[in-house]
């Protein structure tokens, strides 16, 4: 059968074109009679516009921000390479994206950063569970812009989806690979992350902290220390914890600055620890192969951008979202299964 048209559906409505076009688009000028009438027809038919060629049509064009991390974190940096990349595969769509960059760990910045936005009709944002940048993006998505939080989420906010792994998950499967890993061993292990306030870190650390307690009480854990994702920071952290716990086996990195902490490692020498961290970068894929990383959790930074991408596209289209699709896996690469 041939796909149907709009012609179709309001023939079979008994309306105009015109009325058809203002249902989809969700204008409120026609009347509950006829929107009934359009929906069933809609339903009959298996109706499913094109938007692509209704944009085109009309001239329209959608332009996206995205509000990353300002700093060295190497996965950020993937991230902007992904969105580089998927634009230019968008142009012909008539899709644009930019970059901003913030300290995402300060409140009031990040919240200012949001609020400074206008003109776009999509914004995704690594985002800070804060009251601050909860209203800001509740305020963008008041002012009519669509919002999805990217890696680290806001709940609360009003956001239209949230793009990223189930980071509690991610957590416990560090533990699990950890205590595998250290086979019965006793001792001591180190945490570092970027800062409990972003939402990913804190799941991140509820699920290790939680599998360790019930599954593995041989084993220590030290207090948490806090490091903004910064590789001078963390490689400075991994030193002291070396330095002033000498029983140390393992050390869990929550977040970025991964490659300090394996500078640190192999300036000392040190391959006896299990060392766990996230995502896959030539940092940590070159650490995997040396023995310097035992295990590193990932996500997929071209499927969160396009996901971003698809889903800020469908909210502005006015259609579904494939919740399978935008379903973002979590990885777990060894040395031996590298790609």
């Amino acid at each position: 059968m041939a796909r149907a048209t709009i012609e179709d559906v309001a023939a079979r409505a008994g309306v105009s074109v015109a009325t058809v076009d203002r249902v989809l688009n969700a204008r409120s000028t026609v009347r509950p009679l006829n929107v009934k009438r359009v929906e069933a027809a809609i339903r009959a038919l298996n109706y499913h516009p094109d938007r692509l060629a209704a944009r085109l049509a009309r001239g329209r064009e959608y332009r996206f921000c995205f509000v990353l991390p300002e700093g060295d974190n190497v996965f950020m940096k993937g991230l902007e390479d992904e969105i580089a990349a998927h634009t230019s595969h968008l142009a012909a769509e008539r899709v644009e994206a930019d970059i901003r960059h913030t300290d995402v760990f300060d409140a009031a910045k990040l919240a200012s950063a949001l609020d400074a936005i206008h003109g776009y009709d999509g914004v995704a944002v690594v985002a800070l569970d804060h009251p601050r940048v909860r209203e800001a993006v509740n305020g963008l998505m008041a002012r009519g812009t669509e919002v999805v939080t990217l890696v680290s989420d806001v709940p609360g906010a009003a956001r239209a989806h949230f793009v990223g792994i189930d980071n509690s998950a991610a957590g416990r499967t560090a533990a699990t690979l950890m205590g595998r890993f250290l086979g019965g061993r006793g001792g001591k292990v180190g945490i570092i992350a970027g800062s409990l306030a972003l939402r990913d870190h804190a799941e991140r650390h509820f699920g290790f902290v939680q599998v360790m307690g019930q599954e593995y009480p041989s084993l220590q854990l030290l207090p948490l220390r806090e490091e903004r994702d910064s590789a001078s920071r963390t490689g400075k952290a991994t030193r002291d914890l070396f330095a002033h716990h000498p029983d140390l086996i393992g050390l869990y990195n929550v977040g970025a600055g991964t490659d300090g902490i394996i500078d640190t490692l192999r300036q000392a020498g040190r391959r006896d620890a299990v060392v766990i961290a996230h995502e896959l970068t030539a940092f940590s894929r070159a650490a995997l192969m040396d023995g310097t990383l035992s295990a590193v959790i990932a996500q997929d930074p071209g499927h969160e951008i396009r996901s971003a991408m698809r889903v800020l596209m469908a909210r502005c289209d006015r259609q579904p979202i494939l919740a399978a699709q935008e379903r973002i896996s979590i990885d777990i690469f060894l040395r031996d299964n590298l790609p």
